[in-house]
């Protein structure tokens, strides 16, 4: 049931090379499109990249630009390791052969929460169906470059729209992770 997927979600940044199939990646694009968006307006877009040459390019687009002095943590996971816990990795991707890129427009205060609803839906029904993800930020980041904007308008992306959030799609290298203990005091009922 859907708490059972929540709890049994992680994310993945060891993948294999192994593409997931189109009828999969429709399914988890349909679960984007109906995520909640502030006012109904629908100001955002997906752009699903089911090839893993260009995936792998936009990782490194997309590390290219991490600059660890915003970092507020210095560790992520022993099991999973992200960029922060190991500076040699060229990819922000880790290797997934899809990534989906989310769009939001620009000057519209809810263009992140909308992103992140979007993402959100992506990881529950990709979980659903065996497919490891990871939530990736640095989007605006990626797609500021000359190669970046060309990509945008290949991709038909409109000039006030920028990419708020990625979320990577593969399937799991290794075994899957466990659960962290959920810390207390994170959860207050007031009545």
């Amino acid at each position: 049931m859907l708490m059972d997927i929540i709890k049994s979600r992680h994310s993945i940044r060891k993948y294999t090379d192994q593409q997931i199939s189109r009828e999969d990646l429709d399914k988890i694009l349909e679960a984007g499109n109906f995520a909640p968006n502030a006012g109904g307006g629908q100001r955002s877009m997906m752009v699903a990249v089911h090839n893993s040459e260009l995936a792998e390019k936009l990782g490194r687009m997309n590390l290219a630009k991490f600059n660890r002095a915003n970092l507020e943590g210095s560790f992520v996971s022993a099991e999973q390791p992200s960029v922060i816990d190991d500076p040699k990795m060229k990819s922000g991707f880790y290797g997934a052969p899809t990534v989906i890129c989310i769009f939001c427009q620009d000057n519209f205060l809810f263009n992140t929460a909308d992103a992140f609803c979007i993402a959100e839906n992506i990881v529950l029904q990709a979980t659903e169906l065996g497919i490891s993800s990871c939530i990736i930020s640095r989007g605006e980041e990626t797609f500021d470059s000359d190669e970046g904007r060309a990509l945008c308008k290949k991709w038909d992306v409109p000039e006030n729209y920028s990419c708020q959030a990625f979320v990577i799609l593969g399937y799991i290298d290794g075994n899957q992770p466990q659960s962290k203990i959920r810390r207390p005091g994170r959860i207050v009922v007031v009545e």
